[in-house]
Formats: C-alpha cells, structure tokens, sequence
C-alpha cells in the first residue's frame, strides 16, 4: 500500500491513540487488549472522544505469560472483559477504517505503533501519515537526567509529563492515571495541545 502524502492533511486536526497490551514485548508475542483514540483540534485546543474499545480474545488459549499480564493485575482490566469483548478482528477493522488516511500520533509512538500497529495482525504502516511522538516532544521540556549511555534525558512517564507541564486537568484524571487507554489518550492530547501551544511540538518534526 502507498504511503499517504503529507499534503494529504490539515496540520490542526490530528488523531491521538493509546494502546494497552499483554506486554512490553511486542507482537506476536503480546497484543493488544485496549486501544482508545481522540480527535484533536490542535490549533482551538480541543479534544474528542472517538474510539474505545477493549479486544476480545479467547482467553482460555492464553498461557500464563498473557494471563497474567501487568494490565489485569494493576488496572480494572479483567480476562473477562476481554472475554466478552468484540472480537479482536472487529476492532481492528474498525480502527483501520477510523484511522485511514489521518494524521495520528501517539505517547510512544515506538511502542504503541512500531511494536503493535504496524506489524500483524494490525499492518497500518502506511494508511495513516504518522506525526511527531508527543512522548519525544514532551523529553526535552521535562529534562529528566538520564543515566543511560547517549542519551542525556530519559523519557518522562505519561502521569508526569501531563502532570508537569499540562495546566489543570482537562482530561480529568484527579491525580491518578488509570492505565486505560482512551484516558491515557486523552492525556497525551492535553499535553501535546499546551505543548504545540509553547512552540515544543511540531506535527511533522522528523523523528
């Protein structure tokens, strides 16, 4: 499939996504089990719900690595949420349409994106014109130091970054990130609009 052209798109209107998964390990050993995306007008400051939706999957197949994964243990996530979600197939053939010619982006765009949405069962790269990783843009505001090798910040968790730099809370987390991922996207969305707002973000900064 042809990749989309930059003049495809109107810079103030982009998509926001946000997965939650099995794992950090990425496809196909993990997937995706929650995935949320907003709508955001970066120039008036708005954000839109648009999509949310847990994946169903049988998970009586899944072995204990997916059973048992960080997300059902620290979230209201449950199996059986997942269980009697829409099938999998569905959701993904929702987003894709959703999503189709776009410009999204996403807190990590490595992850949710390069670990999962590109790659199958999902094969997005190319349908949709990818932005700048807001997580990249909100690095070098927050300046955490970093104690990795070449790299001088280390990259600020999600709850941080909207904490520090967003004004309030719009999305209206009262403190608490519940790692799901419509509210994380919201998140991302606030901080990537005050972000735009102070000249930190640019859509089409090359990664």
């Amino acid at each position: 499939m042809a990749s989309v052209s930059l003049d495809d798109f109107a810079v103030d209107e982009i998509y926001v996504l946000d997965t939650e998964t099995t794992g950090l390990k990425g496809a196909p050993l993990d997937v995706v089990v929650d995935i949320g995306i907003t709508k955001v007008d970066i120039a008036e400051g708005k954000v839109e719900d648009v999509y949310s939706s847990v994946l169903g999957y049988d998970v009586d197949k899944w072995d204990d690595y997916r059973r048992n994964a960080w997300i059902f243990e620290n979230t209201d996530m449950t199996l059986d949420m997942v269980r009697d979600a829409p099938p999998a197939e569905r959701v993904m053939r929702d987003v894709s349409r959703i999503l189709k010619d776009k410009a999204v982006t996403a807190y990590n765009v490595g992850y949710d994106m390069k670990k999962f949405l590109y790659l199958d069962p999902w094969c997005l790269n190319g349908t949709f014109r990818e932005c700048y990783d807001i997580m990249l843009a909100a690095t070098d505001v927050c300046k955490i130091p970093s104690e990795y090798y070449g790299r001088k910040y280390r990259y600020p968790k999600l709850d941080y970054a909207y904490t520090h730099i967003v004004d309030g809370d719009p999305a209206g987390i009262h403190g608490v990130q519940d790692h799901r991922a419509l509210s994380d996207a919201r998140m991302a969305s606030y901080l990537m609009i005050e972000l735009y707002r102070s000249g930190d973000y640019t859509p089409w900064k090359s990664l």
